[in-house]
């Protein structure tokens, strides 16, 4: 039988990529989508897919309860995907705003882990992999609330890897960089419904800077990489007999890493802010 995998937010990006590459290689996969329209469209290409809303407990319980139902009651891996972006200045973000990220981005992520690792344990072995950002290691102008759900994934992702070492659970990171995906335009309706820009005393700076870069399409970023680069660093995490804790994705992401290491703060801060 093929080893099972639950992937969340694969309705693009990094987790439709995901889906479709490890399947191939005979994983038998559950993609979850936050939308049924997106699940069917999944379905029509092959998957098994079902919703999954982090920001829904039942909908977290009724998905797991549907895979543990077709499995039989086992799961090898879960893949912590799904996320959205709520871009603006720190100081325009409602806390309504910031609540709402959360539960996506971390709150959902937490409680779908914590119902996962009991059937891990059950059947002696699992892999959870979490996927962060190089946004959960430096922050970057306009992307506060981003950042933030990721720098607090990387700590409860850190202090649950310590914690399950006496346990036969792998629990690793995923760390990518500027990857090619629908996260920008999909961060637009979360910005225009909590962040009143236009009153804002940096309005001539969302002018200039973040909302070209909003609503315009300006090609791929430098260094940006296709989403299967992800999924080859997830496969190596999924199948390889002593998985890494950490991986990076994409240039950025391994200088970041080497810059929050090694440079003092108000350097690192002027190298930022310098884009």
């Amino acid at each position: 039988m093929s080893k099972s995998i639950l992937i969340t937010g694969c309705s693009s990006g990094l987790g439709y990529d995901a889906a479709h590459g490890l399947a191939k290689r005979g994983w038998r996969v559950f993609a979850t989508c936050r939308k049924e329209a997106d699940c069917a469209r999944l379905r029509d290409e092959g998957l098994e897919s079902f919703v999954l809303d982090y920001a829904d407990s039942a909908s977290i319980d009724a998905a797991l309860a549907e895979v543990l139902a077709r499995t039989g009651g086992t799961l090898e891996a879960l893949y912590n995907n799904g996320a959205f972006a709520l871009p603006g200045a720190v100081e325009d973000l409602p806390r309504a705003g910031l609540r709402e990220i959360y539960e996506t981005n971390l709150f959902g992520v937490h409680e779908l882990t914590c119902k996962v690792i009991p059937v891990m344990r059950a059947q002696g072995h699992g892999r959870i992999i979490n996927c962060s950002s190089v946004l959960g290691l430096v922050p970057m102008r306009w992307r506060g609330a981003y950042s933030s759900t990721k720098f607090a994934l990387e700590g409860l992702t850190d202090t649950l890897r310590i914690e399950m070492r006496d346990t036969p659970l792998h629990i690793i990171t995923i760390a990518p960089g500027p990857i090619t995906s629908d996260i920008r335009k999909n961060s637009i309706p979360p910005f225009e419904r909590f962040v009143d820009w236009q009153s804002s005393a940096r309005r001539a700076q969302y002018e200039e800077s973040l909302m070209g870069r909003l609503y315009e399409s300006r090609g791929p970023d430098r260094f940006e990489l296709p989403a299967s680069a992800v999924t080859a660093k997830l496969i190596h995490a999924l199948e390889s007999a002593r998985p890494k804790p950490r991986y990076f994705v994409t240039t950025p992401t391994y200088l970041m890493a080497a810059a929050r290491r090694l440079l003092p703060t108000r350097v690192l801060d002027w190298l930022i802010a310098k884009g």
